[in-house]
C-alpha cells in the first residue's frame, strides 16, 4: 500500500514538473514575440478584433486599436484591415469598432478596410488574407502581448510575411488572458503537428 501512494505521488510530481517546464516555455515563446522590434512602414496591417460591449471594445481590445492607430500615424503609407466579425452580446461588428476608433483618433477611412465576418484567429488572418491589395509584402498583425505568438504562426502558416505589433495587455485581465492563451496554444500545437 505504502508503495502503490509513493508511486502515485513520484507520478504526479513528475506532472507537475511537467506542466510547469511546458508553461514556462510557452510564456518564453509569448514573450520572444512580444519583444521583437516592429519594421517601420509595414504595407499593411491586419487588428485582430476582440469583445465589444455593446459599442464599446473591451480594454484589452482598445489597447490594440491604439496600438494600430498610433503606428499609422507614423507611418502614413501603411493601410490597415480591421478584422472581427459581430459576437453575442456585440451591436455592431469588431472591425466596425476598430474603423470607427481609428476614425476618431484622426486615421483617414481611405485607408482602412473592414472584414467583418470572422469569428476566430484563425478566420480573422485567413479572410483578412484576401483583402490584402496585390503587391504588398510586409505585414504586421496586431494584437495584445499574450496573443502574438500564436497570431504571428498562424499568420505565417497561411503562407504571409508578417510580424507582430504587440498592444499592452490591461493588468486586470492578464490572469484569465493568459489561462486561455496557454490552452489555445496546445489546441494550436496539436492541430499543426498532430491532427494535420
Amino acid at each position: 500500500m505504502m508503495k502503490h501512494k509513493k508511486r502515485v505521488f513520484v507520478l504526479a510530481a513528475v506532472l507537475v514538473i511537467l506542466g510547469l517546464i511546458y508553461i514556462s516555455f510557452l510564456q518564453f515563446k509569448i514573450s520572444q514575440y512580444s519583444h521583437k522590434d516592429v519594421p517601420k512602414n509595414a504595407d499593411y496591417l491586419i487588428v485582430l478584433g476582440a469583445r465589444v460591449k455593446g459599442t464599446v471594445p473591451s480594454l484589452a481590445f482598445a489597447s490594440r486599436i491604439n496600438a494600430a492607430a498610433e503606428y499609422l500615424k507614423e507611418n502614413k503609407e501603411t493601410i490597415v484591415i480591421a478584422s472581427g466579425g459581430k459576437g453575442t452580446g456585440e451591436d455592431i461588428s469588431e472591425a466596425e469598432s476598430i474603423r470607427k476608433e481609428l476614425v476618431d483618433q484622426g486615421i483617414s477611412e481611405a485607408r482602412i478596410i473592414l472584414e467583418d465576418q470572422s469569428t476566430d484567429t484563425y478566420e480573422n488572418i485567413n479572410f483578412s488574407k484576401r483583402l490584402i491589395p496585390k503587391g504588398d509584402r510586409l505585414g504586421l498583425v496586431v494584437t495584445n502581448n499574450f496573443h502574438l505568438y500564436r497570431a504571428v504562426s498562424i499568420a505565417q502558416d497561411y503562407g504571409l510575411a508578417v510580424q507582430g505589433l504587440p498592444a499592452e495587455t490591461p493588468w486586470i485581465a492578464v490572469p484569465k488572458s493568459y489561462s486561455r492563451e496557454y490552452l489555445a496554444i496546445t489546441k494550436f500545437y496539436l492541430k499543426r503537428y498532430i491532427l494535420d
